[in-house]
């Protein structure tokens, strides 16, 4: 589904990414993890193309959904024109079919209730599912999150991470961006970790023990 090899990104003289190498599967959730400034966020960009690689290559056949870290809802739309929008951008299709779909996506979400609503007037958590429905409702084979459970509280992220697990059993393939290692061991089956640049590890995570996790033998 997605292959990356020798990804090297550089901002000036700061190197972000140097020959990071991976391949995802589809049906996985997998979980970029490392500490701020590792890459994570950086790479994330340059496979939904919002950013480009200086040297190596992203190969992928899939189209792609991505998750902002701070959401970036448009703070004049209400829920329902926000996720409408990217439809009649990206589908061009015609507003009574974005509408229907854009209702269906959130409705799934569990955002019915919250079409006419302004961003400013949302919870964390319902910004990150309006954001999400942004994303799903274009159907993307492979969901990109940068950090979904940033800002929110324990009770958000616990629902952010069940929503994850639905949306995994409905065939969605998730590369996750998180320094939360708890998010990370819910939902997650392999972790990936970045370090000054470069991949550290590349893991499958034992459930049984997933609360075991911790920076320290991430990083060892």
């Amino acid at each position: 589904m997605l292959k990356i090899t020798n990804a090297t990104k550089s901002f000036g003289n700061n190197v972000i990414l140097k020959d990071v190498n991976f391949s995802l599967n589809p049906g996985q959730i997998v979980a970029l993890a490392g500490p701020s400034g590792s890459g994570k966020s950086t790479l994330l960009r340059c496979i939904q193309g919002l950013e480009k690689l200086d040297n190596g290559i992203i190969e992928h056949k899939v189209s792609t959904g991505f998750v902002f870290q701070d959401f970036q809802l448009f703070p004049h739309l209400n829920v329902l024109q926000n996720v409408m929008y990217a439809l009649k951008v990206s589908k061009k299709i015609n507003h009574e079919e974005a509408q229907q779909k854009a209702k269906e996506t959130l409705k799934k979400l569990g955002m019915q209730s919250a079409y006419a609503k302004m961003p400013n007037q949302l919870s964390g958590g319902q910004r990150q599912r309006t954001a999400i429905a942004r994303a799903l409702v274009l159907e993307p084979d492979l969901l990109l999150c940068d950090e979904p459970t940033s800002g929110l509280d324990g009770l958000s992220s616990k629902n952010v991470a069940e929503l994850f697990t639905i949306l995994k059993s409905q065939g969605v393939t998730m590369l996750i961006a998180s320094h939360d290692l708890d998010f990370v061991g819910t939902i997650a089956e392999r972790i990936i970790v970045l370090n000054n640049a470069t991949m550290h590890k590349d893991f499958i995570i034992d459930k049984a023990n997933h609360e075991k996790l911790n920076w320290h033998k991430l990083l060892e």
